[in-house]
């Protein structure tokens, strides 16, 4: 079972909850609530990693692609605890067209989980992060937010501006042991719907009012913040889009010969190496984005 932070009021859509929920489960149909001393007593001692989901996300899609990533596709070491965190990043009505309100919910979403953090997550060893899209501003405010050093931070397909490691999010960028990014220049929803979105969201609620390129799709501007780690881009020649690295649907393909970190561009898909003949292997793109943040985790 995948222990959850849960942020949200409603399955779907909804305002962003007075108070951080504790739950277990790996589907809508299992889940329930988790007592705090279990989940204390999980984390104790060790290494703790959270992860969330990105934009127009519901509870049940949340639940099922953390849990996949975590349950089938992560390798963390001995030592290490797992928990996914739920944020409502989505509409009940608008079906992705509210997205520049999101980056405000985002935000206060971080504003909520920094000091709920700090009170209950005292015992674990470490704590670091994992994000997916607009999960990245979801962490980086959290960890704002925080009076505890964050050990880890892994932003994949960051729907942040490029900047925001050097501008906007500086102070929670220099609080972090070390950072890493996986970045798709393939990726068609921040080359194409990011720009304009930000664009709107500068006028209507928080972020750069100009036209920026997102941290997920192009990594970030020179020069990196001292405590980041290279290299961030996924080869061009894998056409890795925004849906790849979390999946809902658990992998019909486990074991691949999955890089443990970021290969050169050109570099063979890890799953021709299983079909030579070109033929798609299931799951492997998100294992691919576990394998590195199981990497960059230790």
């Amino acid at each position: 079972m995948t222990r959850f932070l849960d942020c949200r009021i409603s399955a779907v859509g909804g305002e962003l909850a007075t108070a951080v929920a504790v739950n277990q489960g790996t589907s809508l149909g299992n889940y329930g609530g988790l007592a705090m001393a279990e989940l204390q007593g999980a984390i104790q001692g060790r290494n703790v990693l959270i992860a969330t989901h990105g934009f127009n996300v519901n509870r049940a899609d949340g639940i099922a692609c953390l849990s996949n990533w975590e349950i089938n596709n992560l390798q963390l070491p001995a030592g290490s605890a797992f928990v996914g965190l739920l944020w409502p990043g989505d509409s009940v009505w608008a079906h992705g067209l509210d997205y520049p309100g999101e980056p405000k919910v985002a935000d206060e979403a971080g504003a909520l989980l920094g000091p709920y953090l700090d009170q209950y997550f005292s015992g674990a060893s470490s704590i670091s992060f994992a994000s997916h899209s607009l999960g990245a501003r979801v962490v980086l405010a959290t960890i704002r937010n925080m009076n505890s050093a964050v050990r880890r931070l892994i932003l994949m397909a960051g729907a942040v501006d490029d900047d925001a490691l050097t501008n906007e999010f500086a102070d929670a960028a220099a609080s972090v042991g070390e950072i890493s990014v996986l970045a798709s220049k393939k990726d068609e929803v921040l080359s194409l719907a990011f720009p304009m979105g930000n664009f709107f969201s500068g006028i209507i609620a928080v972020g750069h009012p100009w036209w920026r390129a997102a941290l997920g799709h192009s990594g970030p501007t020179t020069p990196f913040p001292d405590n980041f780690q290279t290299p961030y881009a996924i080869p061009e020649n894998w056409n890795y889009q925004h849906g790849d690295y979390l999946h809902v649907d658990v992998p019909a393909a486990k074991g691949l010969p999955i890089p443990t970190d970021i290969p050169p561009n050109g570099s063979p898909v890890a799953a021709e190496d299983v079909n030579p003949d070109g033929a798609y292997v299931a799951g492997w793109t998100e294992a691919f984005s576990a394998a590195v943040a199981s990497t960059r985790f230790r």
